[in-house]
């Protein structure tokens, strides 16, 4: 019984590294959004920190609200994919973590 308490605690202390790096590496991250067919971009950070925004000529001589419109699209496109890569990054830290049925980690 002291093995796996053990063993379970080493796997505990190397998941929390990996989380940390994990976390490190989303925040560094960037992702781009776009809309409009790529008319307007949206580059965001793992911490949803927008960083640029990139609007076509073609489309700041157009209607105001259609232009306010595509670029909160693709913000919200953005958002969504800082979701889906730190999802994917967090996955692949707990997949090597052997937990019993019905624990559950805190995020």
């Amino acid at each position: 019984m002291r093995g796996n308490i053990g063993s379970m605690m080493k796997q505990a202390e190397a998941m929390q590294r990996n989380m940390q790096k994990a976390q490190e590496e989303i925040a560094l991250m960037e992702v781009t959004g776009e809309s409009g067919g790529g008319m307007v971009k949206v580059t965001m950070n793992g911490r949803h920190e927008v960083k640029r925004v990139q609007i076509e000529p073609a489309v700041v001589g157009e209607d105001r609200e259609m232009l306010e419109d595509l670029v909160a699209a693709a913000i919200n496109d953005a958002v969504r994919k800082v979701e889906t890569e730190t999802q994917q990054r967090m996955s692949g830290v707990m997949a090597g973590m052997k937990l019993p049925p019905g624990m559950k980690m805190p995020f």
